[in-house]
């Protein structure tokens, strides 16, 4: 397929720009927008050979159009990131530095729990921790509302996740950063937060919740890919794609 940019491409990078992420259906939909407002050739198949067209031209500019899947509900989506591995770089931006300090330690409470979550309590105590400028409670809770809304964090019950769009512009600054800390999913083998764990202590695996619905469906007894013992969790159920996924 040719690399030459058209009008189309440059529809669908001005979309991207403006949204962030989206789903799979909806960059699908995206495509086929942007190929038909322009009297381009549209072949269904061949979004992934559309986008590299497109990430071709913008590798010299460090971004890329990147695929991935939400650890919430396994569903794919497309984000436009910032290649970096060093800086929260697009972040600085739009925050100061005192809310890329909070969100930071936000960071380190969700990457060394348990479950992959930070509880708001948590987050509102650390706030006073800052070595910048510290932050009012209200400063904070405003700045939470905002990560959320920019797609950063996903909120549920007043506890705090990585959203789809963190993980994926983040994934080398965790992996660098956190190195020892964090593990991968033994099936798609990117970064795990949201999943369960091998209870063999000479094992220890992680799966994504949604990679545990995927390899244990339709299995009468559950095993561990890697150790091969009894695998004592819930297995979840594979949830079907929509429109309002979660980020």
């Amino acid at each position: 397929m040719s690399r030459q940019m058209g009008d189309s491409h440059r529809r669908f990078l001005q979309t991207m720009m403006a949204n962030g992420i989206i789903d799979e259906q909806g960059a699908k939909s995206l495509y086929h927008h942007c190929c038909e407002t322009h009297n381009t050739q549209h072949a269904p198949d061949k979004l992934d050979d559309f986008i590299e067209t497109i990430n071709s031209k913008l590798q010299p500019l460090f971004m890329q159009i990147r695929k991935g899947m939400s650890e919430d509900n396994g569903h794919q989506y497309y984000a436009l990131v910032i290649m970096a591995e060093t800086e929260v770089t697009r972040m600085s931006l739009d925050y100061a530095d005192n809310e890329l300090e909070l969100f930071r330690k936000t960071m380190d409470l969700i990457v060394g729990s348990e479950n992959g979550k930070a509880s708001s309590t948590d987050i509102l105590n650390i706030s006073d921790t800052l070595t910048t400028k510290k932050l009012k409670k209200s400063e904070t809770e405003h700045l939470l509302n905002r990560l959320v809304h920019d797609k950063w964090l996903n909120e549920k019950r007043g506890e705090y996740t990585f959203s789809t769009r963190c993980i994926m512009e983040m994934e080398p600054y965790i992996r660098t950063v956190y190195q020892d800390q964090v593990k991968v999913c033994h099936i798609c083998h990117n970064v795990a937060f949201q999943c369960q764990m091998c209870e063999n202590p000479l094992c220890g695996i992680k799966i994504h919740n949604p990679c545990v619905a995927r390899y244990f469906k339709g299995r009468t007894e559950p095993r561990c890919p890697a150790c091969d013992d009894f695998w004592p969790h819930e297995i979840p159920e594979v949830r079907q794609p929509h429109s309002q996924s979660r980020r």
